[in-house]
């Protein structure tokens, strides 16, 4: 009996011995496509020879110093890096240990910020959606809109949620052809009802990640946001921790949407995995704001601005532009979807195949004219995970995302390094697992 107090308690889990490229190995020899990079975190893949010599000179050098002290190389280069690639003003690096930290520090520095520029300030709360992940300490996870917050209810802060940004299960029964995008006009309406007056900011993924399976909105969405917030003196907390750095073919999801946010929430893919890390870009005016008030932002953690893990990040972030990586995600994303879409609609319990890139969600249903989920109680998600690792292929599940309670679908983002003829591989195998599949329901 292990010692080990994971996640699930009665789950029996396979042992991973190594990896190379978008392959993993477990101890018993068996080979398997890694087809959602973990949790969409191993963009680089695994045991990349570059990022591993740039973690092995950090670490021969220092492995750990705290900011209350020292500052850097590799966070200043890193700092430098991000504002070259960030959109707009957005230029100032805030680092963190993952998601959830960045998630919850935006939550804060919003927060300040108000209190910072305005002295006093009654602003507070954070709109997000339903339907959405932004982490799972208390903050996040007050600002999630999901089946994870529920048993933590009673802790979870007092935040409104607005309706998602849903097209295939579209909320105002509208479609994207004949919407006025009803979905980003709920924040107005909300605002209205809290009182902008307590609103600091509304947060949001510009594609929807683990809550829903890679749901990309209306076009117009992230326009009509901003200048929802702009009216309203609101921040838009862009949390792109699953999006961020080549995952959608761009290096960052907001990019495609023309608009600049005033805060970005970032971490998985920043470091690959190689080594934890998360951040917030904040805009010069955020950051200015504070600088020019009490000059410190009251947060932070041990390991933030660790050097290796900057050092790791600059690594990879170099290679993705280097080696064109964002533009193999767009590409090879692009061509996979358009695979996925070919073999697996035709299959009568997948009802949608989307996404951006290379994070492509597959919706499962009970019936494919209605749109009507498998209940629950069917595990259909975990059910369809199983046959495809028996087939090679490690997805990305996910339930609740119908109606909070029903409704399945999962994931595809394997490493950006992909190439044509390993998504080839993937959905060939991903084809004979939903054929074995299919003969048991």
């Amino acid at each position: 009996m292990s010692n080990v107090f994971y996640r699930a308690v009665n789950k029996k889990l396979m042992e991973v011995d190594y990896g190379k490229g978008i392959y993993l190995y477990d101890t018993d020899g068996n080979k398997y496509i890694d087809g959602s990079s973990g949790a969409a975190v191993s963009n680089l893949g695994h045991a990349h020879p570059v990022v591993l010599d740039a973690m092995m000179k950090q670490a021969s050098k220092v492995a750990f110093s705290h900011l209350s002290r020292w500052t850097s190389r590799p966070i200043q280069e890193l700092a430098d890096l991000v504002d070259d690639l960030a959109p707009g003003d957005l230029s100032k690096l805030y680092l963190v240990s993952g998601g959830s930290e960045a998630t919850e520090s935006a939550l804060k520095m919003a927060r300040q910020y108000y209190v910072e520029r305005d002295g006093q300030s009654s602003k507070y709360r954070i709109i997000s959606r339903w339907k959405s992940f932004h982490g799972n300490t208390i903050g996040s996870l007050s600002m999630t809109g999901d089946g994870r917050r529920k048993k933590y209810t009673p802790l979870l802060l007092n935040f409104p949620h607005i309706a998602p940004a849903y097209c295939y299960r579209c909320p105002f029964d509208k479609t994207p052809e004949n919407c006025d995008v009803d979905c980003a006009q709920d924040l107005e309406r909300c605002i209205k009802m809290e009182g902008a007056e307590y609103v600091a900011g509304f947060i949001s993924e510009p594609v929807g990640g683990a809550a829903c399976g890679a749901i990309v909105p209306h076009q117009n969405y992230s326009k009509i946001v901003r200048q929802i917030c702009d009216q309203y003196d609101i921040l838009m907390i862009d949390d792109e921790v699953m999006a961020g750095f080549g995952r959608t073919g761009s290096m960052f999801a907001i990019d495609d949407f023309g608009v600049v946010p005033d805060l970005i929430c970032a971490a998985k893919g920043m470091s690959a995995g190689y080594s934890p890390l998360g951040a917030v870009i904040a805009s010069q005016k955020i950051y200015d704001t504070f600088k020019n008030g009490s000059g410190v932002f009251v947060h932070g953690h041990t390991y933030g601005g660790n050097p290796l893990s900057a050092a790791v990040s600059l690594s990879v972030i170099n290679v993705l532009v280097k080696d064109k990586i964002v533009e193999n995600s767009r590409t090879v994303g692009a061509y996979l979807m358009a695979q996925m879409q070919e073999k697996l609609l035709p299959f009568s319990f997948v009802g949608d195949v989307r996404g951006k890139g290379l994070m492509i969600g597959v919706e499962i249903v009970k019936d494919k004219a209605t749109k009507e989920p498998y209940p629950v109680a069917k595990g259909m998600a975990a059910r369809i995970t199983q046959s495809l690792v028996k087939h090679g292929v490690i997805v990305y599940p996910g339930t609740g995302n119908a109606d909070g309670v029903n409704g399945d679908q999962f994931l595809v983002t394997p490493p950006l390094i992909i190439t044509k003829d390993q998504a080839d591989e993937l959905v060939t195998k991903m084809v004979a697992g939903f054929t074995e599949f299919s003969k048991t329901i």
